[in-house]
């Protein structure tokens, strides 16, 4: 039987990291595969529980989670509705997040340090940065990953920001324009060697699956093309006409999953289950 286990952590700026854990329970022993959710997404979005399903019953232990200033609370699990939080984060604050939940997990979940890292798109980019110098994590996939943290606004709202301190995103489902506060883009000026994605692409040497769809609006396929240029160790998987989200809708009304994202998550658990 396949069951679903919750648990919770503090994460940056003393806020609270939720997550769960899916697998099936009579199996003891099982790799973790631990997504990582992209910007405005969060842990229950889409088919992101169908999907832990599917790789729980392919063997694996799935982990997926909230980062903490993702604006999503545990009253309203599934949309972002504390937009200042929201607006308040950073991929620091994000990146401390992940190392924190990667610190519980294996304490938990896997002693023998059998971690995989999924994430998507800024997700993705924050995966390539903690396995180039994680080396408890052993394999690496990638779906639509950006390859600049930059590349999620326009250039030209940049001065803007300075003047304002704060510039807002549309949220393509609702309409919305969401804040974002300028201590991210600081964040990035400040830190931006560590924060650097093509040159922590340069130094993964652990097996990478690259997916990404061929018309994908958000991140184009060119981008997924320099990352395996970055290292050209990797593995990259282009899925036929898969947009952003390979299919996915939020939210997800069908008990099963897209066809274009179950290609992705059965590409994905035989590349993790292969040497």
């Amino acid at each position: 039987m396949i069951v679903q286990h919750d648990f919770s952590l503090i994460g940056a700026d003393g806020k609270l990291i939720t997550g769960d854990v899916t697998f099936e329970e009579k199996n003891v022993q099982q790799p973790v595969v631990l997504f990582v959710h992209g910007f405005k997404g969060f842990k229950d979005w889409g088919a992101h529980n169908l999907v832990a399903r599917q790789f729980a019953a392919s063997g694996f232990r799935y982990v997926k989670f909230n980062f903490s200033h993702n604006g999503v609370t545990a009253e309203q699990p599934d949309d972002v509705t504390d937009l200042e939080v929201f607006a308040s984060n950073t991929v620091s604050k994000e990146l401390f997040d992940l190392k924190k939940v990667i610190d519980f997990i294996l304490e938990s979940y896997s002693p023998d340090n059998s971690l995989h890292l999924l994430g998507h798109s800024r997700g993705g980019g924050l995966s390539i940065i903690q396995a180039a110098t994680d080396t408890r994590v052993k394999k690496l996939i990638t779906l639509s990953a950006i390859d600049n943290f930059k590349s999620l606004w326009k250039p030209e709202q940049e001065e803007e920001w300075n003047r304002t301190g704060r510039i807002y995103v549309k949220n393509a489902r609702t309409g919305e324009d969401m804040p974002v506060d300028k201590t991210l883009l600081d964040d990035l000026n400040e830190n931006a060697a560590g924060l650097d994605i093509l040159s922590a692409a340069k130094k993964i040497n652990i097996p990478w699956l690259i997916v990404q769809g061929d018309e994908d609006v958000n991140v184009p396929f060119e981008v997924a093309q320099r990352l395996a240029d970055a290292q050209p160790n990797s593995r990259l998987l282009k899925i036929e006409k898969a947009n952003h989200v390979f299919g996915a809708t939020h939210p997800h009304r069908s008990d099963t999953i897209p066809a274009q994202l179950l290609k992705v998550v059965e590409r994905s658990t035989a590349f993790l289950t292969t040497d």
